[in-house]
């Protein structure tokens, strides 16, 4: 079928497994630190306590002049190594994320295989799927830039939440 596609995305990014679940394991804040793709995020489950069962609502966008809405239910969990998620709504399929700890880096990997079912995609893939696939390709590098930057925030607020030293808190005096 041409309008299936497989796209396998590697990242190197600084930090621990268990920061990049942590990031990752919280779609809703999505919105927030990956913008030029996520749009709006919606939990509708919250799934047990390994993520399984969890399902959200997106609205995502590339640079094409197109939205997405689609939904992922989290199908199985190697926390904090990643997950499996089953898409369905404008793509149909399933994406599986890995973390594998590389010294001071984690090496994250999406394996997304999925059926554009959004009649744009689906009956025009026969001649725009170069497009469409670069589309893509832009959006998980956008996803992996945001990524460094949120963890880099992250990271600056737990160092400066740990740095206040006794007289550096506000004083409270009482009169």
């Amino acid at each position: 079928m041409l309008n299936k596609y497989h796209f396998i995305t590697h990242w190197r990014v600084p930090g621990t497994v268990q920061e990049i679940s942590d990031v990752l394991g919280e779609p809703e804040d999505l919105t927030r630190w990956w913008p030029s793709v996520y749009i709006d995020v919606k939990e509708l489950e919250p799934g047990d306590d390994h993520g399984i069962g969890k399902r959200v609502r997106l609205l995502t966008r590339g640079w094409l002049p197109y939205t997405l809405t689609w939904e992922f239910r989290v199908i199985d969990s190697r926390e904090p190594y990643g997950y499996t998620l089953a898409a369905s709504g404008d793509f149909n399929g399933q994406g599986i994320w890995t973390f594998e700890q590389d010294g001071t880096h984690v090496s994250i990997t999406y394996d997304w295989r999925v059926r554009a079912d959004k009649p744009i995609l689906r009956y025009l893939s026969f001649i725009f799927k170069p497009i469409f696939a670069a589309n893509h390709r832009w959006a998980m590098a956008q996803g992996e830039e945001s990524l460094r930057k949120e963890l880099a925030r992250r990271a600056a607020t737990r160092e400066t939440s740990f740095s206040l030293t006794p007289t550096d808190r506000p004083r409270h005096d009482q009169t």
